[in-house]
């Protein structure tokens, strides 16, 4: 059995019917946005958000569940859906998840009323239920993800991020919306703050990992739908290239810093970028500290006691970090 059929195992029915749940969230009178929201459903990713909600929901309450963790998974799956094709807009993206983007079908000005209808339509569905600590835990990942996208945009015109402004930035840009995730499925089920809050952590930690695991790819030669390079190629400062513009000569630095300024286009120099990042250390100290992450979202799951829910979340985190794409 695949890692994520695996971890779905023990909610298995609740992502059934959240996934009709999740359709009539996106219901329309606009004929061309019903056409464009079916076309999105239709192309959907792994839904790890939802499982993450439905795991933590019932690890915390052993076994509970209620309806308004269904419109948590719902929220967390319109903002994060409406985030991506707005993201799509901003990079000029054509491609996702290897097929057309919205904005490539449809154009740019439909692609981004497209995203405001799917962020209203959450906000709406958290209003109209009265969910406002949901609301609340969701708009705060919203506000972070926007601010760590504009962070690596700042840093990135100069190259000069730290490894301290590299995990804000992956903590904002990717690890909140998790943590979010994780916060709404504790507190969809009555869990205290101190709980919802511990969650919200566990959720960060794991959402870290994912983001370092993604950047090492680019240092990878397995085929992975990800061409080798293309964070450089991007002028992206992620970890394994921090560490080793932190930790060589002068000189080193200065023939790095030149090559992803001015010859980030070049494959043969690229491609010497990343071997010196190799033997430098850089993909080493970069694993470790991903497991790092790993480990502390794991020592906060021993809290808790043994149950499938628990151990589906576990299977996450090992399928986080031992991923091939």
């Amino acid at each position: 059995m695949k890692p994520v059929e695996l971890i779905k195992l023990p909610i298995k029915n609740e992502m059934e019917l959240f996934e009709k749940k999740f359709k009539d969230s996106m219901q329309s009178n606009v004929p061309l946005l019903n056409r464009i929201t079916y076309y999105i459903i239709r192309r959907k990713g792994k839904q790890m958000r939802p499982m993450f909600v439905f795991l933590v929901a019932k690890m915390v309450s052993d076994g509970g569940f209620d309806e308004r963790t269904y419109r948590g998974a719902s929220v967390v799956e319109l903002i994060h859906t409406a985030t991506l094709v707005h993201d799509d807009v901003v990079d000029d993206s054509n491609r996702r998840r290897g097929f057309f983007s919205i904005n490539a079908l449809w154009k740019n000005k439909i692609a981004v009323l497209v995203g405001d209808f799917l962020l209203s339509k959450g906000l709406l569905l958290s209003i109209d239920n009265g969910d406002f600590d949901l609301l609340k835990l969701i708009s705060i990942a919203v506000r972070e993800m926007s601010e760590g996208e504009l962070l690596q945009i700042e840093k990135a015109r100069k190259l000069d991020i730290s490894e301290d402004i590299y995990f804000d930035i992956i903590r904002q840009k990717t690890a909140t919306l998790i943590a979010a995730c994780c916060g709404i499925g504790a507190a969809s089920v009555g869990a205290n703050e101190e709980t919802v809050q511990q969650m919200r952590k566990f959720g960060e930690y794991i959402g870290i990992a994912f983001q370092i695991k993604d950047d090492l790819f680019d240092y990878t030669d397995e085929k992975i739908g990800k061409p080798t390079g293309i964070d450089i190629k991007e002028q992206k400062m992620t970890l394994p290239l921090i560490y080793t513009l932190n930790t060589c000569s002068p000189k080193e630095k200065a023939w790095i810093i030149n090559s992803v300024k001015k010859y980030n286009r070049d494959k043969v120099r690229v491609k010497e970028v990343i071997s010196f990042v190799k033997n430098h250390g850089g993909i080493e100290y970069t694993t470790s500290k991903m497991n790092e992450y790993k480990n502390k979202a794991l020592a906060i799951l021993e809290q808790y006691p043994n149950s499938d829910y628990k151990n589906s979340l576990k299977t996450m985190i090992d399928y986080v970090v031992e991923r091939k794409i």
